[in-house]
């Protein structure tokens, strides 16, 4: 095991869409452990549009990274050394590990992971993040019914993808908004959604019309700004929104651009709700049990998008913000 440990830490707050100078790749010694913690060597880093809202100064349901911290990143990596009983050295866990190579945490901060019965990667998709907002969202939040129309933006995205699978198990009628005929093909070919909508090649409004002749029951926002608007011109009555990310919004120079049409909740006495998933942590093993069971009768499927090397995280973030990813957007480190 080398001695150094390479880092990602953010040196200066972004305006807009970052840039690459936003981030210093350091080195220092691999950290020493205590009494009750943990070092863990990294494997994959999860790469999340949440990222973008952590480096901003303010109020947030989480504290900012600091200026000169290592930038905060959910990962999955494997334990080299322990002070911990509950960890044996070559397990593996997951957790806010950091954009790093090595880190030393307490056991406490700490979910093990079983590689025998999933890849390493979907514990940062489909069983790790991602598939916990998508899973809480959707079912807490969103309270789909069957035979109700759930409307998913940003749907060929880890989150989405998995939302509106859970919509169908759930027995709903499920519209996709994706960018780009490919996705799209996906949601539909690959993921059982019943139709999409190409916002790049369709006017959103009039495909919803379209796909959506009774209205929408249910919508799972990942975008905000004018695709926020054109949904809630076409809510059913007792709709419900859920607000779980604005990523049309997230590099804006000015004000974030709210709902013009939010008088619709009013006239359909419906519901807007925000998730964050950090709410549901105590049971994340149950939501992982049960969506563990539709993967493995094939419910619900995974698709992963992993570009490598530690030094490319600032590039493979813009990737994000870009919409050149394919599935849930991850980071590998190192190989085990």
């Amino acid at each position: 095991m080398t001695n150094m440990n390479k880092q990602v830490k953010l040196i200066s707050r972004p305006v807009g869409l970052p840039k690459l100078t936003d981030w210093e790749i350091s080195s220092s010694e691999i950290p020493s452990i205590n009494d009750g913690q943990v070092l863990i060597k990294i494997i994959y880093l999860s790469i999340d549009p949440a990222m973008r809202g952590w480096m901003n100064e303010g109020k947030s349901y989480i504290p900012p990274v600091g200026i000169g911290e290592v930038m905060r990143a959910g990962a999955v990596g494997v334990v080299v050394e322990s002070k911990d009983n509950a960890f044996q050295v070559g397990e593996h866990v997951n957790g806010l590990l950091g954009v790093q190579e090595y880190v030393s945490m307490p056991g406490s901060e700490l979910n093990k992971v079983d590689a025998s019965l999933a890849p390493l990667p979907m514990y940062l998709s489909t069983l790790g993040m991602p598939g916990m907002t998508a899973y809480f969202g959707i079912l807490n939040t969103g309270q789909p019914k069957e035979g109700e129309t759930v409307v998913v933006s940003g749907a060929a995205g880890a989150v989405g993808s998995v939302v509106g699978q859970i919509a169908k198990i759930k027995g709903c009628h499920v519209v996709g908004i994706a960018g780009g005929a490919d996705k799209c093909k996906y949601l539909v070919d690959e993921l059982g959604f019943d139709s999409a909508i190409d916002y790049k090649s369709e006017d959103i409004s009039k495909a919803l019309r379209t796909h959506c002749p009774k209205g929408i029951d249910v919508f799972f926002d990942n975008v905000g700004g004018d695709t926020l608007d054109a949904v809630l011109a076409q809510i059913r009555f007792k709709a419900r929104i859920v607000i779980c990310g604005a990523i049309s919004q997230y590099n804006n120079t000015t004000a974030v651009k709210g709902p013009s049409n939010y008088l619709a909740l009013l006239v359909n006495r419906a519901r807007m709700e925000g998730i964050v998933v950090f709410d549901n942590a105590a049971h994340y093993a149950e939501a992982a049990q049960e969506m563990g069971g539709w993967i493995a009768e094939g419910k619900l499927k995974s698709r992963e998008h992993i570009e490598e090397g530690l030094e490319n995280f600032p590039e493979v973030l813009l990737k994000l913000f870009r919409g050149e990813n394919f599935g849930k957007l991850i980071l590998k480190v190192t190989d085990e």
